[in-house]
């Protein structure tokens, strides 16, 4: 354990920044195998939660058409109700003894009457809404099951790409790992930092033409004979990404 400090001491600058591009290096071989996945995993999600949704949806009419089913039997119900009243109070009619109760019974006759009516259009009102849900159901289902198709050949088109590259992804990681475990962890949660505020996803870059290879700005000559010096860890002072020269980056010019 003791050498490994050692060892970890005599790490150079020159080292580091060899080690941060060779890090870079891997990192980007994963990003491209990303780009070939495209916008596939993004799409699988958007259509696996555009389903969820759907289906959700299917719950809650099938729950509607209960609720309204349930409503009609409590409305002839009530007609049934009300039709015995009707009858029972007819029946007294022939019986009564005064204007009064006569009065009386024609009156619970027709409120009777107009509670029917109430709970028939009632119930046409349920069964409307009842066939239109069926048919937003009907409807639904069709699309629900176009976007599980959907599903179904974005997840085969994903599975392939990633079967394909899987293993020179994982093998790219394993390597990635590798470097990064060498690396002091204040400088490599700079670099990752920077990489992940790069459009390009580049955080070391090498000079090209005496400018930085990551925004092209010119480097005044003294900064870029420090670069080549590789005594210091230099970034660039317009997009911030570390600087380092051609020859370290097995580049020739």
């Amino acid at each position: 354990m003791a050498k490994k400090t050692l060892v970890e001491k005599e790490y150079t600058v020159e080292d580091k920044l060899s080690t941060l591009y060779q890090l870079q290096i891997m990192l980007t071989e994963i990003d491209k195998i990303k780009t070939l996945r495209g916008e596939l995993p993004l799409e699988v999600q958007d259509l696996e939660d555009e389903i969820a949704g759907l289906e959700t949806r299917l719950i809650n009419y099938q729950t509607d058409i209960k609720e309204y089913d349930a409503s009609v039997i409590t409305q002839r119900n009530k007609i049934q109700d009300s039709t015995s009243l009707i009858e029972r109070y007819k029946s007294q009619l022939d019986n009564v003894r005064n204007n009064r109760e006569f009065d009386n019974l024609s009156k619970e006759i027709e409120f009777q009457g107009l509670e029917i009516e109430f709970c028939e259009k009632k119930t046409r009102e349920l069964a409307n809404a009842i066939d239109n849900k069926k048919k937003e159901i009907a409807h639904l289902s069709e699309t629900l099951e176009g976007r599980k198709a959907d599903l179904l050949q974005k997840r085969s088109e994903l599975e392939e790409i990633v079967s394909e590259t899987k293993q020179e992804e994982e093998k790219l990681r394993e390597k990635a790992k590798k470097l990064e475990s060498v690396i002091e962890p204040r400088l490599l949660t700079a670099f990752k930092r920077i990489r992940k505020g790069a459009r390009n996803g580049l955080a070391i870059v090498y000079i090209q033409r005496d400018a930085c290879g990551g925004c092209f700005n010119k480097i005044p000559p003294q900064k870029q004979m420090d670069i080549k010096l590789r005594k210091k860890v230099i970034v660039c002072e317009y997009c911030g990404r570390i600087m380092i020269d051609p020859e370290l980056a097995g580049v020739e010019v």
